[in-house]
């Protein structure tokens, strides 16, 4: 018996699938298999956050709501120390290195269009293809 894939979509991808933007059928199939998708707290207030800002709370909460279906991973000592680790390793940013290192906690695949981790193992990238603002 095949064990199931976990997944990880970064917060970029969580916010391309909820606006139904270019990118948001790559992101589908990890979204929409919530027993196999794990969740870092850090995208829940990177998403709620960026809503927000964009639309309004209730919006934002409607997003967070969707999010929590998956399992929801709390950043602990550990997480962030092998956070850190992997921010030095690979010159991550700190959000970055969070997603990431909650991905290879889980053994799960992280899906993003951050172009930060292209080419990182175990990570399904697409290109952003949303045009430049002039």
């Amino acid at each position: 018996m095949t064990a199931l894939v976990m997944n990880v979509v970064d917060s970029s991808g969580w916010l391309e699938y909820l606006a139904d933007a270019d990118n948001a059928g790559f992101f589908a199939a990890a979204i929409e298999a919530p027993s196999q998708l794990v969740v870092p707290t850090l995208s829940i207030y990177e998403v709620f956050k960026r809503i927000l800002q964009q639309r309004d709370k209730d919006a934002a909460l409607q997003a967070a709501a969707a999010m929590e279906q998956g399992t929801v991973v709390e950043l602990s000592t550990s997480l962030a120390l092998m956070a850190a680790d992997l921010s030095v390793a690979h010159s991550l940013p700190m959000a970055n290195s969070i997603i990431l290192a909650t991905a290879r906690l889980h053994g799960a695949v992280l899906w993003t269009q951050d172009a930060d981790f292209d080419g990182l193992q175990d990570v399904q990238y697409v290109r952003c293809v949303r045009k430049a603002m002039p």
